[in-house]
């Protein structure tokens, strides 16, 4: 009975949620799973769960790219491309930490993940 409570809950959340809160949800699981990386380093699997939250980060990234990228992006072309580069910054540190991994590599990815979940929360005006 409660996994058909719980389905029919997730079913209605999923048609109800707005986009920006679906992209601050996917930042913020991002973070998540960086930050817990970080808190468990050098644990056994260690590496294994690094790899998944920074191939978890660098597909929502990717995805942000593709959007950004397109003619009909609805964001005002500064914002686009100003988030464009970020989301470069965020590719090379994903890569940077692949080849020589550190848990201090993780905050910066970790605070913008975060900071734009935060933003993106907030509500427009």
């Amino acid at each position: 009975m409660y996994q058909n409570v719980a389905a029919a809950y997730q079913a209605v959340e999923k048609e109800t949620i707005s986009g920006r809160e679906t992209e601050a949800r996917v930042l913020t699981q991002a973070a998540i799973k960086l930050q817990n990386c970080q808190q468990n380093w050098g644990e056994k699997g260690h590496e294994q769960r690094l790899e998944e939250a920074l191939r978890y980060n660098q597909k929502i990234w990717s995805i942000f790219q593709a959007e950004l990228s397109r003619d009909d992006n609805p964001l005002p072309k500064q914002l686009a491309s100003n988030l464009l580069k970020l989301s470069i910054f965020i590719d090379r540190r994903i890569f940077d930490t692949i080849a020589s991994p550190s848990p201090e590599k993780l905050d910066a990815v970790i605070n913008i993940n975060r900071n734009i979940a935060a933003g993106l929360r907030e509500t427009p005006m």
